[in-house]
Parts: structure tokens; C-alpha cells; sequence
């Protein structure tokens, strides 16, 4: 739905909403996190509106009993279409994504509880249909969303009916870091295909293995935002933004340290970030691999044999187009090596997962872990 309506030149958002709430231990009081979650997305539907999009698009898994915490998303018109499958399509689909079949017979009952709910505005049937068909039976479900109210004579826009519109904003987010203190955060960044995803989960997995709350963020899944500015490419402002207002809520519930994973272009990015959260509290690692290694990494990507991640734009690419990334990730690689981004630099070639994560933190404070 969303490249449909920003091929069609709607301005429009996209976030999936669990990755809202990687946030644990969760609370004893937010079994779920879907509290949690629910503060995230309000905080991010303003930060998208504030970049100029009309309307948001949001996909995940809500509360099977009390469906979407709407009181917790005041800045938004909330429509929620649920989407069901048969139980044999359910099983099909969660076992060849690779879904453990322990899990099983805990998402059957989850389905079946959905299934008996009544707080969905509408709902369609997934089952046997192609994504395409599924996208046309939402919109048709919803009123043909987003009902937006259309450019009058003129230029002039009147408020659509999905959310109120304000000019985009293009200010820094320094002053959103007034009411972050020094917890650490660690953000691992890199080349397209250089392993950041992977290497910052496990790093994350390492901090909750000790003990401590903690949290970790995507950016790439917070800057879904069309148009993109001529002027930021890489869409840092809304993902700045973004991410500090996600921080601010796992910090109040409790989080000791933010894991977070995504792209710099040059010091100007990473600056923009750390304005956003506070210099001190930010290291910036960077991963290096060579032409052999990324182009390995994004092929398999390609093909669905990596992480998984929602809107990956490599996925089920073609051959030529996946070389075609790779050429451009050892550009990028090659370009961040010459301007030393990063207050470290970690060479992944020819190492483990688990290696790569122990170079990490032998020179990354992190609560719960040896100090390097």
C-alpha cells in the first residue's frame, strides 16, 4: 500500500509497529509492550506529519484482546483493518518463512483469539491471495483509504481526514535531547550488506543475557516517508527525530541502553543524530568488509537467506540488480573508509557473527557487560 500510494504522489508514512517495541525486559504491567508500542507510534506519527506526510500506513501485531491502544495515539484518525488467514495458510506461511514449529499451536491460538475479537473497523481474509489482491480488498474495505481531501484551485490544501497537516519541519532536533540523560547508545553502522543488522542484534542479545533492560532500533524502519527531500536523500531528519522520541519512551520504562543499526553517509549524518540524543551518550561504530564479503552478504539478502526485515529493498531482487547494490555498497564502503566515520572502525572480513560482536564490545562500554 505504501509504494502504491507514493507512486501515485501521495504524501504518506510507513512504519511496522514491532519494531515500535524491542524493548525488554518488557513491563510487568504492558504484557505485549502494546502500550508501549501505541506511545512510539503517536510519537512517530508526529514525526512523520512534521516531515509532510498525510497519512500512515502501519502494519504488526496488536493486543489480541483489546485490539489497538487508540487512547495512546491521540494525534492520529485511526482506521484498523485486520488481516486473517486459514489456519492451514497460517501454518504454511510460518513455517516457510522459518517460524519455529514450537510456536506453532501459541500463533493458532493467538489467530483464534483474533478471530473472535470485534474491534477491527474491517477485516479481510488473506488466504490464497496474492499481496496485490489483498492491498486492493483493504482499500476497497477501508473506503478506498486514505480519504485525503484533494489539492484545491490555487495550491491550497484543506486538513485531511487521516491526520491534521503543519508545514514540514526542517529545524534540528537538538532540542529534543533536553530531556535525555547519558545512558549509552551504540549505533553500528556500514556499507549495505556489511552485517550491521545482524552483529547489533546479537550485541543487543548480549546485553539482555546480562540482566539489563535495553532496547534496539532499526533506523531504516523509521524513515519510511515520501516525498524524500531534495536535500536529505537518506531521509535523516524524520529517522533523527524519530529515534528520539522512541528512546524517550523505552528510557521511561526502564531501558539502561539503546542498540541501533543504520547507514551514515558522512560526519554531517552522524552529527544530526547525536544533536538528536546528546554527543556524549552516542559511539558510533563502523563495519568494513571487502567487494568479496558485501557482494556475498547482499546476494543472499537477495534471495531471503538473511535478516529479514520489513521493506527490505534488496529482497527478491534481480540477479543484475543485486550486483548493481553491490557495486554501490563497495563505493559507500570505500567512501567511509577515506573519511574515517565512526569512533570505531570493526573489519568483518573473514569473521563470525559472534567474532564481530566480541571485537564490538571489548571496546564498548555497555551496562552489564566488562568494562574494555
Amino acid at each position: 500500500m505504501y509504494s502504491q500510494l507514493t507512486r501515485a504522489g501521495i504524501e504518506a508514512g510507513f512504519v511496522d509497529i514491532d519494531q515500535l517495541g524491542i524493548c525488554y525486559p518488557e513491563p510487568a504491567t504492558d504484557p505485549g509492550r502494546h502500550r508501549m508500542k501505541a506511545r512510539n507510534l503517536d510519537a512517530v506519527t508526529a514525526g512523520f506529519r512534521a516531515a509532510g506526510a498525510r497519512c500512515l500506513i502501519v502494519s504488526g501485531v496488536v493486543d489480541p484482546v483489546r485490539g489497538v491502544h487508540v487512547d495512546q495515539i491521540p494525534q492520529a484518525a485511526v482506521t484498523v483493518c485486520r488481516l486473517r488467514a486459514d489456519r492451514d495458510e497460517l501454518r504454511q506461511r510460518f513455517t516457510g518463512r522459518g517460524g519455529p514449529a514450537e510456536l506453532m499451536d501459541g500463533v493458532l491460538r493467538e489467530a483464534d483469539a483474533l478471530d473472535a475479537s470485534s474491534f477491527a473497523d474491517t477485516c479481510v481474509d488473506t488466504s490464497g491471495l496474492p499481496v496485490h489482491e489483498v492491498t486492493q480488498l483493504v482499500r476497497e474495505r477501508t473506503g478506498g483509504w486514505p480519504a485525503l481531501t484533494p489539492v484545491q484551485p490555487g495550491g491550497a490544501v484543506k486538513p485531511p481526514t487521516v491526520a491534521a497537516v503543519t508545514a514540514p519541519d526542517r529545524s534540528p532536533v537538538s532540542a529534543q535531547a533536553a530531556s535525555l540523560v547519558h545512558d549509552p547508545v551504540l549505533w553500528l553502522c556500514g556499507a549495505t550488506g556489511v552485517g550491521k543488522s545482524t552483529v547489533g542484534f546479537e550485541v543487543y542479545q548480549r546485553v539482555l543475557r546480562a540482566g539489563v533492560m535495553a532496547a534496539y532500533l532499526d533506523l531504516d524502519q523509521l524513515g519510511f516517508c515520501h516525498p524524500v527531500p531534495n536535500d536529505d536523500p537518506g531521509n535523516h531528519r524524520v529517522k533523527a527525530r524519530n529515534m528520539a522520541a522512541v528512546w524517550r519512551t523505552y528510557r521511561a520504562a526502564g531501558a539502561q541502553c539503546l542498540i541501533m543499526t543504520g547507514p551514515v553517509e558522512d560526519e554531517s549524518v552522524a552529527k544530526a543524530y547525536a544533536d538528536a540524543l546528546s554527543a556524549t551518550d552516542l559511539t558510533v561504530c563502523r563495519l568494513h568488509a571487502g567487494r568479496d564479503q558485501l557482494t556475498r552478504r547482499i546476494m543472499l539478502r537477495g534471495q531471503g537467506g538473511s535478516w529479514l526485515q520489513p521493506g527490505d529493498p534488496l529482497l527478491g531482487q534481480s540477479g543484475t540488480r543485486l550486483v548493481q547494490a553491490a557495486d554501490q555498497a563497495v563505493a559507500s564502503a570505500t567512501a567511509l573508509e577515506a573519511a574515517a566515520i565512526g569512533d570505531l572502525r570493526i573489519d568483518t572480513d573473514a569473521h563470525t557473527i559472534e567474532q564481530i560482536a566480541d571485537a564490538v564490545l571489548a571496546q564498548v562500554v555497555l551496562p552489564g557487560l566488562r568494562t574494555p
